[in-house]
């Protein structure tokens, strides 16, 4: 049979939704498959020195050994009996090791209005960065948070960029791991401005275009839902294409916002559940990537067992709602937030392994997995691999294949790139 299709209808049909195939191109090219830190972790920007990290650990460290061990702890937060000898083991080394994926130095709210003195924090924090980074003791993932672009900082916010950037080159480069963080956000036109503000100093450092990316943090109700009635937040991928890196929601800013008392503000309170979801559903395929807030009750004095439950749990309730990341406010918290990833991904790692293999395999079984499917369980291992749950010869054992291959599986698209 012949079809009815000539070449004239192809070619305006195409011609329909060359509008689309942009968009797809440029707004939803996907996730680019590098790492994801499973935490940030803010400090007041004068008090971080290279070894910050690694004090940290073993603050951690030492906390849980008085509260009777990592076993202990783990028994305690609700880690799985089968699990917590291994997922204890591997804590303990990650505390050691990494203790911070990711760190932030706060000239924002953790830092305060010190005037024209935060000319010389700015650049001694880009002087201890680069130090850190020489020495190999900063986290893989590092960087500032200036202050806001509302009119009142938007000023100090720019100097502070300005000299960081600037001393963090002078000093050697930026690194790898740069991260940089706009907080306060309430409308599309203040990323603009800080997309004109990183272009700017590439051109005047000689940086390539799109170097400086940053984070938005999402914590005012205008930027969830602005005053035309849309969400500005579905918006931000086409006014910045590329800079983005991530948004980050802000609890107590966005809760108290809203007027919810002090006492009931929380990550899982439902005003944060309806701003998170949707955050999701607006950067859903664009490579722009997600994190939780935090809790503020910390792990200290009697209310230690109490808060090291809190937070294993709120940290579980994020990964289980596809947020794989979220910030930490101080040293005990550590041990819980590695507790309960570790515990997420070793849990669900053997029945993913078993339907990857399958899939790859194309064996039949009681689940037949779809594409889409099978790249959300190499991520979901992939993700487990990254932050030191799941080990690559588990991944090799148990799935057949090199971490590269899950990689490829879990973003088919870098594959063919």
């Amino acid at each position: 049979m012949s079809g009815v299709f000539t070449d004239a209808d192809r070619s305006r049909i195409a011609g329909r939704l060359v509008a689309t195939d942009e968009l797809l191109r440029s707004a939803y090219p996907g996730d680019d498959g590098t790492r994801q830190p499973v935490h940030t972790v803010y400090v007041p920007a004068d008090r971080f020195t290279p070894d910050l990290a690694a004090q940290w650990g073993a603050q951690a460290l030492a906390a849980v050994a008085d509260a009777g061990g990592m076993e202990s702890l783990a028994a305690k937060v609700g880690i799985d009996p089968a699990l917590v000898s291994l997922v204890s083991e591997r804590v303990e080394s990650k505390l050691l090791a990494e203790p911070i994926e990711d760190l932030r130095l706060d000239f924002e709210d953790g830092y305060g209005d010190r005037g024209d003195s935060e000319d010389a924090d700015a650049v001694h924090a880009a002087e201890q960065v680069s130090a850190a980074v020489a020495a190999g003791a900063a986290p893989p993932f590092i960087g500032i948070r200036f202050k806001c672009f509302e009119s009142a900082t938007r000023e100090r916010a720019l100097r502070t960029l300005d000299l960081f950037v600037g001393a963090l080159i002078d000093a050697g480069g930026l690194p790898d791991g740069l991260v940089l963080t706009l907080p306060k956000v309430s409308t599309v036109a203040q990323v603009e401005a800080m997309a004109d503000a990183a272009a700017t100093l590439e051109r005047a450092h000689g940086l390539a275009e799109g170097r400086i990316r940053f984070e938005v943090q999402v914590e005012t109700p205008q930027l969830v839902l602005g005053a035309d009635g849309r969400s500005p937040l579905a918006q931000l991928p086409l006014a910045a294409p590329g800079r983005i890196s991530g948004l980050h929601y802000g609890t107590y800013d966005y809760s108290a916002s809203l007027g919810i008392a002090a006492g009931q503000q929380s990550m899982e309170h439902p005003v944060a559940d309806l701003a998170k979801e949707i955050m999701q559903l607006a950067v859903a395929g664009t490579g722009i990537r997600l994190s939780d807030g935090s809790t503020n009750i910390l792990p200290l004095g009697d209310r230690e067992a109490e808060a090291w439950a809190l937070h294993a749990r709120l940290v579980r309730r994020s990964l289980e709602r596809g947020y794989y990341q979220g910030w930490d406010l101080h040293a005990h918290q550590l041990p819980t937030r590695y507790l309960a990833t570790y515990a997420f991904y070793l849990e669900g790692f053997p029945a993913a392994a078993s339907r990857l293999r399958a899939y790859l395999e194309q064996s039949s079984g009681a689940v037949l997995d779809e594409p889409a499917t099978a790249r959300a369980l190499a991520w979901f291992v992939l993700r487990g691999v990254q932050c030191g749950a799941i080990g690559d010869a588990e991944v090799a054992a148990d799935i057949g294949v090199g971490v590269g291959d899950l990689i490829a599986l879990a973003h088919p698209r870098l594959a063919f790139a």
